[in-house]
């Protein structure tokens, strides 16, 4: 029998954690509580355990000496909590946690980049459970991991979301331009800008002159997003141990909508191989599509098509409507908007434990306070809710897409 692998998602807070989980992922992946909060990391290992699922901490910073005692109490804290894992690239962190948190996995970050079988070897020799390898390596080369690693030894690797223009995201742009930690779990992602080339005049020091553009020449620095979902069947040949999802800082729709297309594929291609057709997964993967895609090095190794030239591509035929609040008669739900909502908007309710979303067309729209029907709804500054009919079996969490 196969081996099914674990689908992990982000969750940079306990409300994205709870949609992970509702939408299908085995395991959460988290900041410390200086990025996710203390009460919403401990909700969040509670409410995973609840479900028998799991949560890993992200402690990934390379540490200068005079952090070391905040990292010791944070180990102590995690242990305390009980997270099931946590992440790290620093070799003196690892010591640290070992010995302050000694109930708890050392996960080896793909910022510690660990492209080869020897550099796992030694990580499991000094106390790693699991490695999460560097995005860069083609299938070959983490097939032959897999199959000469330690038994005891866990691979995790990427299968979707965003690449970091530097090499296993060991980037200080972010940190440089705007003060921002990539390594923190908070990047600004400064590789997305757009950017102006200037050179200098050959005999005229101190002069510049502007590189000319065509329309797709000015987002240099940005790449694609990794997208793995049409190698779902190598990656189970490969055998490794988890797959994850990159993306703390998107939205719940985005997470919704990743999660939900690849525990489908992962479920229906385990339970029946010989059907199994990635393009319908696909379909829904391409709602919240917000860069081109790519399979990075997977296939190629000296892959060329990775670099996406025109910048932001959100999809245009589909956005983010809001999330099902509650539930009440007469199937009346509120329903806290992220869009303007209208009278005759077109909507898709995604249901978990469902690929295809339940459609519909807003009938009316009542007001929260007042019960009145009204034809449209602004997202405010404040949290703006509006009551709609809808004609499913739903729960609160569910996220709801508006068809533009």
């Amino acid at each position: 029998m196969m081996n099914k692998p674990e689908l992990l998602a982000p969750a940079g807070s306990f409300e994205k954690a709870k949609v992970a989980f509702m939408y299908g992922a085995d395991a959460v992946y988290a900041g410390t509580r200086t990025e996710m909060g203390f009460d919403d990391l401990i909700n969040t290992v509670r409410l995973a355990h609840s479900l028998n699922k799991k949560v890993y901490v992200a402690m990934n910073i390379y540490a200068r000496d005079d952090e070391y005692e905040l990292i010791k109490e944070e180990a102590k804290h995690l242990d305390e909590i009980g997270v099931d894992g946590i992440i790290i690239s620093d070799g003196g962190i690892v010591d640290i946690v070992k010995e302050y948190a000694p109930n708890t996995e050392v996960h080896i970050s793909t910022q510690a980049n660990v492209v080869s079988l020897h550099s796992c070897n030694f990580w499991y020799k000094n106390g790693a459970k699991r490695v999460i390898l560097a995005r860069e390596l083609n299938k070959d080369e983490i097939k032959h991991i897999t199959e000469h690693k330690p038994n005891g030894l866990d691979i995790e690797m990427f299968i979707h979301g965003a690449i970091c223009y530097s090499y296993s995201g060991r980037c200080y742009m972010s940190d440089y331009m705007a003060g921002r930690g990539a390594n923190c779990g908070d990047c600004a992602q400064p590789c997305r800008w757009a950017y102006n080339l200037y050179v200098e005049e050959k005999n005229k020091p101190g002069e510049f002159l502007p590189v000319d553009y065509d329309e797709k020449g000015t987002y240099i620095f940005s790449s694609k997003d990794m997208c793995l979902l049409k190698d779902i069947p190598t990656i189970f040949d490969i055998g490794v141990d988890s797959l994850k999802i990159e993306g703390r800082l998107k939205t719940e729709y985005y997470l919704a909508t990743v999660v939900n297309a690849y525990r489908h594929a992962i479920d229906d291609y385990y339970n029946n191989p010989s059907e199994w057709d990635y393009e319908k997964y696909m379909v829904e993967l391409d709602k919240a599509k917000t860069r081109g895609l790519t399979d990075f090095y997977f296939n190629e190794k000296y892959n060329k098509d990775i670099q996406d030239y025109e910048g932001k591509q959100i999809n245009p035929n589909y956005e983010f409507a809001g999330v099902v609040v509650s539930t009440g008669i007469n199937n009346i739900s509120t329903i806290e908007i992220r869009n303007k909502l209208s009278v005759g908007d077109k909507l898709e309710v995604m249901i978990p434990n469902i690929l295809k979303p339940y459609e519909m067309t807003i009938e009316k729209l009542y007001d929260v306070e007042t019960g009145e029907e009204i034809e449209t709804v602004n997202p405010g500054v404040k949290e703006q809710k509006v009551k709609v009919k809808i004609d499913t079996d739903i729960k609160p969490g569910y996220i709801i897409r508006r068809i533009k």
